[in-house]
């Protein structure tokens, strides 16, 4: 077998290894009712004493609810009850519902962002009914004053947001302690920034348990697709990514500070908190809990952050919204690195990820050209910009072709030393000029891109429910199947061309109907918009093949005369 087959095989094998976690773990689109989240005022696992700025001790078990040392109150068992009502934020971009109790946030529907999920509509709601989201305990040694379930009285039971923004200050009060908010929102961000201060309590210098559980909504056609994206992200000097379904129902796990931020996602989604300015006070470390799984997926976690508040006064930044690069770029921390896009290559992948979805999206917004015509003009464009790699593939090509007999003589005369076969052979190639890989190098080149077009359209946003033509949703498997048959179509006439002007060899036989009947399997499960880029490609390579086999049987003819 050639080295060109040999690639062809390596190629198709790291397609298959990409692509079979989509074929052999079905979706689960009709899951299981899921109870309901307990209220933190109940079972508020507060880290033990120690963690603060740099610390990465965990609390392994919730510690029973002590006496608030302001009140000398026991908070009661089960939610509190009486006086909650909803705040609610909107904008043009969101609308966040906020809670009086906790001041934590309830709901954030997304405007410019519709609910995909069968039997709904409207825009998407991406956090679950029984969001905790940034409810918060403070930590004195080793009692607990669970903030949460405080009752607080904002400025204004409803805000818009004006293009100077706005701000929401919110007071609670026991005893002799209080606590004041101020959330301060911006008109074309879905980040807002929280500030704290603290009065009356028995030091300045307590830990704020801040959680951001129990995850978010799916809100996707895909339930189970989602589910297996939902994850935790942490930013110390690198991001950390820990799945959900890395944890098993009441597992606890460490995730060591201090960071940056934490965060919780979806496939598209993301909520997160920052600390207010790269490099200063930072998140000390923190806890995640499995609190429900389904199948192989647990859904629910209870993920909870540490901050020192030094002085009575903190701060922190909030983010709730879409996974889209060039909004998280311009936040900074780096929050864009949430999105996963590589896996293991990410080096090489998450570059020429962010390169093509800026064109795709530059094409779009500036020239209004829809995306599925964009993703055609940029593999046939590709091809292109491959005509002249590929020519000069020919060339070597055809060049060992007429080696070939000089190759087998080499072949039987030292068919007893391989060391030598190695050496006469290279020494052949070298007299002629001919470089045996040269033919691979126009295969191997386009494929950091295909790669890159397999997580474009895994996490991307932007492509996200964007239909065309019969397709419904490029960044999903078209539902007729047509464009992976006409890809694995494609394939076979490219293969066949390959092969015009070149002896019959079986193996070559073999390939040419193996290969499109393995790759059209595989990407029958892939997005259609990677089908439709990599069909366009494979179709514009026809007429540069169909001329290449025409040299190729034109010199094979002279050298027969």
């Amino acid at each position: 077998m050639d080295d060109r087959r040999r690639l062809i095989l390596a190629i198709a094998l790291m397609l298959g290894i990409a692509v079979l976690p989509s074929i052999f773990f079905s979706s689960d689109r009709n899951p299981a009712p899921i109870p309901s989240f307990d209220s933190p005022a109940t079972n508020f696992p507060p880290p033990p004493p120690g963690i603060g700025a740099g610390s990465s001790a965990v609390q392994q078990t919730p510690l029973p609810l002590a006496a608030d040392p302001v009140t000398g109150d026991v908070p009661a068992e089960g939610p509190p009850q009486g006086g909650e009502r909803s705040v609610v934020v909107s904008s043009a971009l969101f609308e966040y519902r906020f809670s009086t109790r906790g001041a934590r946030l309830l709901g954030a529907t997304l405007r410019d962002y519709q609910t995909l999920k069968p039997g709904t509509e409207g825009p998407a709601n991406i956090l679950p009914d029984d969001s905790e989201f940034l409810a918060t305990a403070l930590v004195f040694g080793t009692d607990t004053v669970p903030v949460s379930s405080w009752d607080f009285e904002p400025s204004t039971d409803r805000l818009e947001i004006t293009m100077e923004g706005a701000q929401l200050t919110w007071v609670a009060r026991r005893g002799p302690a209080t606590v004041r908010l101020t959330y301060t929102f911006y008109p074309d961000r879905y980040l807002f920034d929280v500030r704290g201060q603290l009065q009356g309590f028995p030091t300045d210098n307590p830990l704020l348990v801040v959680e951001i559980g129990p995850g978010l909504r799916s809100v996707e056609a895909d339930s189970g697709l989602d589910y297996r994206a939902f994850g935790i992200v942490t930013k110390q000097n690198r991001t950390e990514n820990l799945k959900f379904s890395s944890l098993s129902e009441g597992e606890i796990q460490e995730l060591p500070g201090p960071f940056e931020w934490v965060a919780v996602k979806s496939k598209y989604f993301l909520g997160a908190i920052l600390a207010i300015d790269e490099g200063q006070q930072q998140f000390g470390g923190g806890i995640a809990r499995g609190l429900l799984r389904v199948g192989r997926q647990t859904r629910k976690v209870r993920v909870q952050a540490s901050l020192a508040v030094p002085g009575g006064s903190f701060g922190y930044s909030v983010y709730v919204g879409p996974q889209e690069n060039r909004r998280l770029t311009t936040i900074g921390h780096e929050l864009e690195d949430a999105n996963p896009y590589g896996w293991i290559m990410r080096p090489i992948i998450r570059p020429v990820s962010v390169v093509i979805v800026r064109i795709l999206v530059w094409g779009h917004e500036n020239l209004s050209i829809p995306f599925g015509w964009m993703l055609v003009f940029f593999g046939v464009g590709i091809r292109l910009l491959m005509w002249p790699l590929n020519q000069k593939a020919m060339n070597s090509q055809m060049a060992v072709q007429e080696v070939q007999p000089e190759i087998e003589a080499i072949k039987k005369k030292y068919k007893d030393d391989q060391q030598r076969l190695g050496q006469e052979t290279m020494k052949l190639y070298k007299e002629r000029g001919i470089n045996p890989v040269g033919g691979c190098l126009p295969m191997l080149l386009p494929m950091p891109i295909l790669f890159a077009f397999f997580f474009v359209f895994l996490n991307t946003i932007e492509l996200r429910g964007v239909p065309w033509l019969w397709l419904p949703d490029l960044s999903r498997p078209d539902p007729l199947f047509i464009i992976p048959l006409l890809m694995g179509g494609s394939m076979f006439l490219v293969t066949k061309l390959g092969q015009r002007g070149i002896p019959p060899n079986p193996q070559a036989k073999i390939m040419l109907y193996a290969m499109p009947i393995v790759f059209t399997v595989m990407f029958f499960n892939f997005s259609s918009g990677l089908n439709l880029y990599y069909t366009s490609q494979q179709l514009a390579s026809l007429p540069q093949q169909w001329l290449i086999s025409q040299r190729r049987i034109a010199a094979r003819a002279g050298s027969n005369k």
